[in-house]
């Protein structure tokens, strides 16, 4: 497949082709939304190419990218390389997380995790994208405790999920003591139905305190900024 350069809304380069899943809605909103303070350690999980990763990346965050497909970690090393960011790119299953990092060494984890049951539906077309959007490779239960694992207490992890599957994310939350506290839905208009939901949660604390934002319309002039457009 030919490999191409996109360029992100933050100016940086990112490679990618078609055998994984190129850059889209859902990592451009998640970095936009996702707050991790400064000189914070970022944990990406499931990075592909590094699409997430190199859409948050600004100086002073320690980012690192752990991803599964050796073909797409290097298309995500020649993006790092290329843009002369310190970014890590790391190679490995996050189902075995805790011989990968330290527990507690992350403050925050972005994570755009599998959004369909492999059961369900149509399958996507290779195993490359199958790996990144059906729960065969992981299930959202394994993304929710390799997060927690990471995460020190009152560290903070931000996801983009389905809606009609938003019970299952924070069931799983729940059960490795990751508590929803902000939470906001992506319509395209007004009038329509959320395609998205982006969430962040916080380890450990009160089950109270969980904000819901106003909702990110497509059709709006938030969503054009985000795109630099």
């Amino acid at each position: 497949m030919p490999v191409t350069a996109e360029r992100l809304p933050n100016g940086l380069i990112l490679w990618q082709d078609d055998t994984y899943f190129k850059l889209g809605q859902d990592s451009v909103l998640l970095s936009a939304f996702a707050k991790p303070r400064r000189n914070a350690r970022v944990l990406d999980l499931g990075c592909g190419t590094g699409a997430l990763a190199l859409l948050l990346y600004r100086p002073g965050l320690a980012i690192t990218g752990l991803e599964l497909q050796q073909g797409a970690l290097a298309l995500f090393r020649r993006s790092i390389a290329d843009n002369g960011v310190p970014i890590t790119a790391k190679n490995g299953d996050l189902r075995e997380i805790r011989t990968l990092f330290p527990h507690g060494s992350m403050d925050y984890v972005i994570c755009n995790p599998p959004y369909f049951d492999r059961r369900a539906g149509k399958s996507a077309p290779s195993p490359e994208k199958r790996a990144a959007r059906q729960d065969g490779s992981c299930t959202v239960e394994e993304v929710a405790v390799a997060s927690s694992f990471v995460l020190h207490t009152g560290g903070k992890a931000a996801f983009v999920f389905r809606p009609e599957r938003l019970w299952t994310l924070l069931e799983a939350l729940s059960r490795v003591r990751l508590v929803p506290k902000r939470l906001r839905f992506v319509h395209q208009n007004a009038l329509a139905a959320p395609s998205a939901v982006l969430v962040e949660c916080r380890k450990g604390g009160s089950a109270e305190g969980l904000i819901v934002e106003p909702p990110l319309l497509v059709e709006s002039a938030e969503y054009r900024e985000i795109y630099g457009i």
